[in-house]
């Protein structure tokens, strides 16, 4: 596949991924494909705005995480960032997340939890769905994110504590006319929020959206 990544725009690019967070949208590529091309892997490989690679996930196995050890996000030079593992005996397909690769260790805390949505909610309801919840500290009832939409159809947008959009997923565009697969999509994060926090949400709500429950339209 040739350029994937987003073309340059007019919005001066004064940071990398993990300095201070400026004025400007975070415009990211996410490719679900492995940046390690031998066969058998899997993952994600992410480009910034200027076709930098941003973030991956590599050769990880759709089959058993719990016994790989979870999923780990890294930079673009491969330093462990998160890792996301799934809650053993969830009916709600809760994954946890870890700073750095910490989530080894049964001492560490838990950065953020992730539940699938309600099942019921998304059969009677097309619209204004949560079809995840984010809880940060792995702590309840109230979420601080929620994900409306369908991401399945990469449709979707990440809400924050106080309902404000916190990111929003795309098909890619290569022109006006033309959508690329849904391999390729584009997620736009605002001001203000973390891009490493948003691309792990991402990493997990690729594992438990579900395709019997995605809605027909998204918010």
């Amino acid at each position: 596949m040739s350029r994937i990544h987003p073309a340059e725009n007019k919005c001066t690019i004064r940071k990398a991924v993990h300095e201070d967070i400026d004025d400007c949208p975070s415009v990211l590529t996410v490719w679900k494909k492995s940046s390690m091309t031998f066969q058998g892997t899997d993952g994600f490989t992410v480009f910034n705005r200027d076709g930098r690679l941003a973030f991956r996930v590599d050769n990880y196995t759709r089959k058993n995480p719990r016994l790989t050890g979870g999923l780990l996000l890294m930079d673009g030079a491969g330093k462990a960032l998160m890792t996301l593992k799934p809650q053993i005996w969830s009916m709600q397909q809760q994954w946890n997340g870890f700073k750095g690769e910490d989530g080894c260790s049964r001492k560490s805390p838990i950065l953020f939890s992730m539940r699938r949505g309600s099942s019921i909610s998304m059969l009677v309801q097309s619209n204004n769905i949560d079809e995840a919840k984010v809880f940060m500290g792995g702590r309840g009832p109230t979420a601080d994110f929620r994900i409306e939409g369908s991401f399945r159809r990469r449709c979707c947008k990440i809400r924050g504590p106080t309902g404000e959009v916190a990111a929003e997923i795309t098909r890619k565009k290569v022109n006006s006319s033309v959508l690329l697969s849904n391999d390729v999509f584009s997620l736009v994060v605002q001001p203000g929020f973390d891009s490493e926090l948003i691309m792990a949400f991402v990493v997990v709500m690729d594992r438990i959206c579900r395709k019997s429950f995605a809605p027909l339209l998204c918010s």
